[in-house]
């Protein structure tokens, strides 16, 4: 598998990356470790976490994916895998995480303490990647760089990134690591596939100017681009299960899953039929391709899920089938409703 550098960073990583938000609930501990041995021998050697997983956050449940992904770490030489986790974001904006009593910060206290136990939980003296799960726009960035650093100084960590951040604030947060000496987000993981390209504009031009990778989570729009929502909701599937659950849930359906979400699905799966290849495939593939992407992250509950992102692997789209995407784009403009950053 092709390997991509993380930023201006010392590091690379294989172009799809394995994430685990569904391992301890969607997934027990033997199917967890038998995706994660199907993506390792596939030559897949990145490995994205959280604190926070999984999905959808518990407090009985808060930290239960870093242990599974620990306890199959140690499988493995540990220099074989970049280990990626991220800290929760902060507790007073649109979401009150059900860890450390709804009192989370991006403060020294909390990222400190934060790592430590991702540590313990991984197993492992080190993080490969270590970002903020969402960003603190009210807060000075150097104040969370400067933690981040120092953590980044002790060995702890090796290269620092962000999540569902904006624009203005990647390039809020590369202005205070210039101006202050500190070490930058060399990454940043945001919401990017065919039903929400808005990366595609600003972000694309922050990225390629910046030398900062992105790394897109959800390229299949949640499960929308296999295909299986065109015109049913299928029985225990995400946003079937979704529409009848709490209103965070419900509202993260409607995003992802509406009329011109589905309408473009059912105009992607003739150029994908006339590949032979799955919708899946097809998704995984475009978005790889893109030269600001560093690594795709897909998500599995089985291995024969993770055995279609994985057709992706040695899949380039020629310029007829990318001008036939962009076709629909131009016909369904922005199809995902929004992409969750304005209420940041």
């Amino acid at each position: 598998m092709k390997r991509r550098r993380l930023g201006s960073s010392a590091l690379t990583v294989s172009e799809i990356c394995m994430g685990t938000m569904t391992f301890g609930t969607q997934c027990d501990e033997p199917m967890s470790f038998r995706i994660m041995d199907r993506a390792f021998d596939a030559g897949i050697d990145f490995y994205d976490a959280a604190e926070l997983y999984p999905v959808p956050p518990s407090a009985e449940l808060f930290g239960v994916t870093e242990e599974i992904v620990g306890r199959w770490l140690k499988t493995k030489p540990r220099e074989s895998v970049i280990v990626a986790t991220k800290v929760t974001g902060p507790a007073h904006g649109w979401f009150v995480p059900p860890v450390r009593h709804g009192h989370t910060a991006l403060d020294r206290v909390q990222i400190t303490r934060a790592v430590e136990q991702s540590l313990k939980r991984l197993q492992t003296d080190y993080i490969d990647l270590y970002q903020t799960h969402w960003p603190d726009h009210g807060t000075r960035y150097e104040d969370v760089l400067d933690v981040l650093t120092d953590l980044v100084r002790q060995g702890k960590i090796r290269v620092i990134g962000c999540s569902n951040e904006t624009c203005w604030g990647v390039m809020k947060s590369v202005a205070a690591a210039e101006n202050n000496g500190l070490c930058r987000f060399e990454t940043v993981q945001n919401n990017f596939s065919l039903i929400n390209r808005r990366c595609e504009s600003e972000l694309a031009q922050v990225c390629r100017q910046e030398r900062i990778s992105l790394l897109p989570f959800s390229p299949l729009g949640g499960g929308v681009l296999t295909g299986k929502y065109i015109d049913q909701y299928p029985a225990g599937a995400r946003f079937t299960e979704y529409r009848s659950a709490g209103e965070r849930q419900q509202k993260m359906a409607d995003r992802f899953l509406n009329d011109r979400t589905r309408e473009t699905v059912a105009r992607l799966k003739p150029i994908a039929d006339q590949l032979k290849i799955t919708l899946t495939a097809l998704s995984v593939a475009w978005s790889k391709q893109h030269d600001f992407v560093a690594s795709t992250i897909v998500g599995a509950t089985t291995v024969e899920q993770l055995n279609e992102s994985l057709v992706a692997a040695d899949l380039v789209l020629d310029q007829e089938t990318l001008r036939r995407i962009d076709e629909i784009e131009v016909a369904i403009p922005n199809p995902m409703k929004e992409d969750g950053l304005r209420r940041l």
